[in-house]
C-alpha cells in the first residue's frame, strides 16, 4: 500500500511541471498567432483599408489629403564613372574658408583629368585662425561625394593597405606650381602618382590656372563649387533663419567689411588708426614670420587701392551710391578693428546694422564660437541670398561670393573702385568737391561695376595679374538652360 502511495505520490510530482509546460506552450504558441495576425492585418489595412487602420476618414477627405501631400521622388544618383584607377590624390587645403573651397575645386577637377582617385581633403588648422574643423564640419561629405560620382571617386580615407604606407613616409609629398595648366599635372604629377601610389599636394591655393583650360574642366570647376559643395543641414538651416529674420524687415544689403584687426596688419593699412593702434599693428606683423612683407607705406598703398576701405570711407561711398539709409545693412565680417569709435559714422548714415550676433541667440552659436570658417559659412550663405552685396577690399570671399552670385543670375555686386574712390574721398573732405558733385561722380565710375556679365581679363604670361576664375566663371554662365553641362 505504501509502495503504490509512493508511485502515485512521485507521478503527480511528474504531472504538474509538465501540465505547466503545456500551458506555457499554448500560451506561447497563441501569441506568436497573435502577432503574426496583427503584422498581417497591419500590411492589408495600409494596403488596401486606411480608413479601418487610420482613423476612418471619409474617402473624400482621404483623396483631399492624398492631393495636397506632394510625393516626394526618390533620388537618383549619378551613374558611377567607370575607369582605370591611376592611384590616389591627398590634399591639404590652406587658407580660411574661401580660399579653401575654390582649392577643392580644382583637386577635385585634376583628380578627374587625371584618373585618381581623391581623398577627402583636408582643411587648414594652422592658418591665422586656427579653425579645428574637418571637412565634414563644414560640407556635406556625403552630399560632396555622390553627387561627383559620375566625374571622380572620392573616398573619405585611404584603403588600409595604402594607409600604412603613408604612415610609414612611403607617399610623396609637394606643394605644386602655382598657376598651372592641367597639362603640368599630367606631365609631372600623374607619373609620380603612378609611381608611388600616393601623392600628397599640401599647399592647393591658386594651383590651377584661370584660363586657357579645357571647357569641361571649367565647367566641372563650376559644378563643384555651386553643386557638390553644400554646407552641413546645421549650417544651412541656421543660414536659413538669419535670412527669414533680415526678410521680414525688407530688403537687405550685405556688406563685406574687411576692417579686422589681422586684414590691416598684413595689409598694414593704417588709415584713421591712431599711433597706438599703428604700433599694435605692426608688432602682430612682424610675429608672423609667413607674413613676408613687413615694411609697409600704409599711404602709398592706399593710394594704390591695395587697402580695405575704412568704415568711416565705407559709409560716405554708400550714402554717395544712393543706397536707402532705411536700408538694413548686415555686416558679414569679424570683429571690426576700433570698435564703436570706428563704426560711429557708419551706424550714423544707416541706423539699421546688424550682424549674426545681434540677429541670433547666444545659444544658436555656441556650437559656431572658435571655429571661423563655419561662421564665415553662415556670412556666406546670407551674402548669396542680399539684395545687394558690397565687398569693401576683393579677398577670397568677397571673389568666390561674387562668382556665385553671377551664376545665380547676376545679382546685383557692387565692386568698388578702392583705388579711384580714395581720390574722390580725399578731394571731398578737403572741400576741393561739392557733396553732388562727389555723389556724380561715384555713380558714374561704378555704374558698370555692378556684377553684370563681362568678359574675364586674360593676360598671357603673366596668371597672377588675371582675373580670377572663380569670381566670374563665365564659361558657365553662357547658357541659361544647362550652365553645368560638359557638352
Amino acid at each position: 500500500m505504501g509502495v503504490v502511495k509512493g508511485v502515485e505520490k512521485i507521478r503527480s510530482s511528474t504531472s504538474r511541471p509538465s501540465s505547466k509546460m503545456k500551458v506555457w506552450m499554448i500560451r506561447a504558441t497563441t501569441t506568436v498567432l497573435l502577432w503574426t495576425c496583427v503584422v498581417q492585418l497591419t500590411t492589408i489595412g495600409e494596403m488596401w483599408c486606411p480608413r479601418v487602420l487610420k482613423g476612418w476618414p471619409s474617402q473624400s477627405v482621404s483623396a483631399a489629403l492624398q492631393e495636397n501631400v506632394p510625393s516626394l521622388p526618390a533620388r537618383v544618383l549619378p551613374r558611377k564613372r567607370v575607369y582605370k584607377n591611376n592611384g590616389y590624390l591627398m590634399v591639404s587645403c590652406n587658407g580660411g574658408l574661401n580660399q579653401m573651397r575654390a582649392a577643392i575645386c580644382d583637386m577635385v577637377a585634376i583628380a578627374r583629368y587625371l584618373n585618381v582617385t581623391l581623398i577627402v581633403p583636408e582643411l587648414d588648422k594652422t592658418s591665422f585662425w586656427a579653425d579645428p574643423s574637418e571637412f565634414q564640419d563644414i560640407f556635406d561629405v556625403e552630399h560632396f561625394i555622390t553627387s561627383l560620382r559620375d566625374e571622380v571617386r572620392i573616398l573619405k580615407e585611404l584603403p588600409s593597405r595604402l594607409k600604412q604606407r603613408v604612415e610609414l613616409g612611403m607617399a610623396y609629398t609637394m606643394p605644386p606650381v602655382s598657376w598651372s595648366n592641367i597639362s603640368y599635372y599630367y606631365n609631372q604629377i600623374l607619373p609620380l602618382i603612378q609611381k608611388y601610389k600616393v601623392v600628397h599636394l599640401n599647399r592647393t591655393d591658386a594651383r590651377l590656372a584661370n584660363n586657357r583650360q579645357p571647357l569641361e574642366l571649367q565647367k566641372l570647376r563650376c559644378r563643384v563649387n555651386f553643386i557638390a559643395l553644400r554646407f552641413t543641414s546645421q549650417i544651412e538651416e541656421l543660414g536659413d533663419r538669419v535670412i527669414r529674420l533680415l526678410r521680414q524687415n525688407g530688403p537687405f544689403l550685405v556688406l563685406h567689411l574687411r576692417y579686422e584687426m589681422d586684414m590691416l596688419a598684413f595689409s598694414g593699412c593704417t588709415q584713421g588708426c591712431n599711433d597706438e593702434e599703428v604700433e599694435e599693428l605692426t608688432r602682430m606683423r612682424y610675429a608672423y614670420p609667413w607674413w613676408k612683407e613687413k615694411m609697409i607705406n600704409s599711404d602709398l598703398k592706399r593710394k594704390d587701392g591695395l587697402c580695405p576701405l575704412t568704415p568711416e570711407e565705407t559709409a560716405l561711398t554708400l550714402r554717395a551710391l544712393d543706397i536707402d539709409p532705411n536700408m538694413q545693412i548686415y555686416i558679414a565680417a569679424g570683429e571690426i578693428y576700433g570698435g564703436d569709435r570706428r563704426m560711429a559714422s557708419l551706424a550714423a548714415a544707416y541706423p539699421k546694422l546688424v550682424r549674426k550676433e545681434t540677429l541670433l541667440e547666444p545659444s544658436d552659436l555656441r556650437f559656431f564660437q572658435n571655429h571661423s570658417s563655419q561662421m564665415a559659412a553662415l556670412d556666406y550663405l546670407v551674402a548669396l541670398e542680399s539684395d545687394i552685396f558690397v565687398p569693401t577690399y576683393d579677398g577670397n570671399m568677397a571673389k568666390v561670393v561674387e562668382g556665385h552670385r553671377r551664376f545665380l543670375g547676376f545679382k546685383k555686386t557692387i565692386l568698388l573702385d578702392r583705388r579711384l574712390l580714395v581720390v574722390l574721398i580725399d578731394r571731398y573732405t578737403d572741400g576741393a568737391l561739392t557733396w553732388d558733385e562727389f555723389s556724380y561722380y561715384v555713380k558714374e565710375s561704378h555704374a558698370d561695376r555692378m556684377g553684370g556679365a563681362t568678359k574675364r581679363l586674360v593676360i598671357p604670361d603673366r596668371p597672377k595679374e588675371e582675373d580670377y576664375f572663380y569670381s566670374n566663371p563665365e564659361e558657365c554662365l553662357q547658357s541659361s538652360e544647362d550652365p553645368l553641362s560638359s557638352t
